[in-house]
C-alpha cells in the first residue's frame, strides 16, 4: 500500500468486489460488504482518491472479435542509460499494440506483451516501429499458443494478509 491508505476489512471486501465486477451498484456493493450505501460510496470515493482504484475498464474478449495473436518480445537496449531507457519508454507507451511493458532483470531489458492480428502485422510492427526506436540492439519474439490463465484481479489476501 502507499502508506496512507487503510487496507482493512471493509476496503479488502470492497476492493475483491469491483475487481470481480466494476460495474456493481453502489447498493448492491454495500450489501455485498455489510455497509449502509453511504458509509460504502465514501470508502469507494477515498480509494478512487487515493490511487488505489485508478479506473474502471471493460475487458473484452478479443477471441470473440476475430482472430489476433499474442506476442511476447524481448527488447536489449543497446546501451542502459538514463536516456535510452527513457526513449524507449515514451516511445512504447504511445504504440497501441503493446498491451503491457515490464523493464526486466536479465538478459533482456525489456519484455512486452503484444497483440497484433497476424503475422504480417507482427512482420510490420516490428520492422516499422520496434526497428525505428532509437537504441534497440535485439529483438526476439515468441507466440502464444494458448492463454491458460489470465486475470486482471490482485490477490488482495495473498499480498496483504489481514491482521
Amino acid at each position: 500500500m502507499n502508506g496512507k491508505t487503510v487496507l482493512d476489512s471493509f476496503n479488502r471486501k470492497i476492493l475483491h468486489e469491483l475487481q470481480g465486477e466494476g460495474r456493481l451498484p453502489n447498493v448492491e456493493l454495500a450489501g455485498r460488504v455489510g455497509l449502509s450505501p453511504s458509509p460504502c460510496l465514501a470508502r469507494v470515493r477515498q480509494l478512487e482518491e487515493a490511487g488505489v482504484i485508478r479506473g474502471y475498464y471493460g475487458l473484452l474478449d478479443a477471441e470473440k472479435l476475430g482472430p489476433t495473436l499474442s506476442v511476447f518480445i524481448q527488447i536489449t537496449l543497446d546501451r542502459q542509460s538514463e536516456k535510452t531507457l527513457e526513449i524507449f519508454e515514451s516511445t512504447v507507451a504511445e504504440l497501441p499494440e503493446v498491451m503491457e511493458c515490464y523493464l526486466m532483470t536479465g538478459d533482456a531489458d525489456y519484455l512486452l506483451r503484444v497483440v497484433v492480428r497476424d503475422a504480417v502485422a507482427l512482420k510490420d510492427f516490428i520492422l516499422e516501429k520496434l526497428t525505428k526506436t532509437p537504441g534497440v540492439a535485439n529483438i526476439r519474439s515468441s507466440f502464444s499458443l494458448k492463454q491458460v490463465k489470465y486475470k486482471t484481479a490482485l490477490p488482495l489476501e495473498q499480498l496483504w494478509p489481514a491482521r
